[in-house]
């Protein structure tokens, strides 16, 4: 079996294994915007046909791994509704053979994140089981779409306010509920992930470093500044997608 994918060079495969385990050290310190740094890196590199499965297997290994070096500090609840609703996504996503207009998912996904971050926050507990079984569904079924959810899900975390890692660890949780069941649909539909395992593989061991140091950062960065800097590289990836949406 090729190392690499026929439409895969040794100089791209170089760029994407730096790109994950960057992009892995960015999510890890900062809670947030590696999944989209990297989804934006390999829409360059990758076939469209792949790109989504591509990058949810990636970021599957990515957060999956961060998850267990957090383990201790995930909010077991909230995980556990939101991947029950997560598996409603996947099952509904599974169903859906017409695809959603692009600038329409990029629209609401936006005005959905900055409301998150920037809307009235009636109190710590203001998602109960119905808001959190909710979003654990519509972001699955987007993601299947649009590949990196991942400022959708910060958005819905961050509006529980926890600490700086409890956020990073109940994220990443989230994120591997997601891209698992991502994977499971996306295998039952016949996509050929066996090619691409190889390189897959040495892109989610550059993640595990990536995660190793960005956690590290992490226990550096001030509690207030660590909400203050999530906040707003969430809200500049949803401007991105406002912009992109746009069509300039």
């Amino acid at each position: 079996m090729d190392l690499l994918p026929a439409s895969i060079s040794q100089l791209d495969a170089s760029i994407l294994i730096v790109s994950a385990g960057f992009t892995s050290l960015l999510t890890a310190a900062m809670g947030i915007g590696g999944g989209v740094l990297l989804l934006a890196i390999m829409a360059g590199i990758v076939p469209a046909a792949a790109l989504i499965p591509v990058h949810g297997l990636v970021q599957l290994g990515s957060n999956g791994n961060r998850a267990w070096m957090t383990r201790r500090h995930i909010d077991l609840g909230l995980l556990k509704r939101f991947a029950l609703g997560a598996l409603v996504g996947a099952l509904l996503a599974s169903l859906i053979v017409v695809q959603l207009p692009l600038q329409w998912i990029q629209f609401s996904v936006a005005a959905f994140i900055l409301y998150l971050v920037w809307g009235p926050k009636p109190g710590r507990h203001s998602l109960g089981t119905a808001g959190q079984l909710l979003a654990g569904a519509l972001t699955t079924l987007v993601s299947m779409f649009v590949g990196a959810t991942g400022p959708l899900v910060a958005g819905f975390i961050h509006r529980h306010d926890m600490d700086k890692l409890a956020t990073t660890a109940t994220f990443a949780g989230c994120m591997s509920a997601q891209h698992l069941l991502k994977m499971a649909v996306f295998s039952a539909v016949g996509f050929a992930f066996w090619d691409w395992l190889p390189l897959v593989g040495l892109m989610i061991v550059a993640g595990v470093a990536g995660s190793w140091l960005g956690l590290r950062l992490l226990d550096r960065i001030p509690a207030a500044h660590f909400k203050r800097a999530f906040a707003w590289i969430v809200t500049l990836l949803a401007l991105r997608l406002l912009w992109q949406a746009s069509g300039f």
